[in-house]
């Protein structure tokens, strides 16, 4: 039983490899913001030990409900201090490796879901 309809007007994650990530068929290989409602943008990331607050603040201007972060090729978990300003606006954070994520946002946005993916490239280290 279908309990919510399909948004067709999100941006899909078509496909990725080890150094790209494709949204609508357009390549992106950098850090990458994609929006169910904004669309998609490069993200101020570039690598896992560059991260700063200021990556995670950039996500709280679209006022998501989730926020799905891709972690690069392998599961690496950001500072808590760095997501407090999302939780504290009730803000869910999931973090993933890259392709996982993509395939969750993939998921939650056909559901209707205001999610932000929060991507690094997939070969990040």
């Amino acid at each position: 039983m279908k309990l919510q309809p399909d948004q067709f007007n999100a941006p899909f994650i078509n496909a990725y490899e080890s150094d790209w990530i494709s949204v609508n068929g357009d390549k992106y290989t950098g850090a990458l913001m994609v929006s169910s409602e904004h669309g998609c943008s490069a993200w101020s990331a570039t690598q896992f030990e560059d991260l700063q607050a200021e990556n995670f603040q950039q996500l709280l201007e679209n006022r998501p409900e989730l926020v799905i972060f891709g972690s690069g090729a392998r599961l690496r978990f950001p500072r808590p201090v760095w997501l407090k300003p999302l939780m504290e606006m009730g803000i869910g954070i999931e973090t993933m490796d890259t392709p996982a994520a993509c395939r969750t946002y993939n998921v939650l946005a056909s559901e209707g879901r205001r999610v932000i993916a929060a991507l690094l490239p997939p070969n990040a280290q």
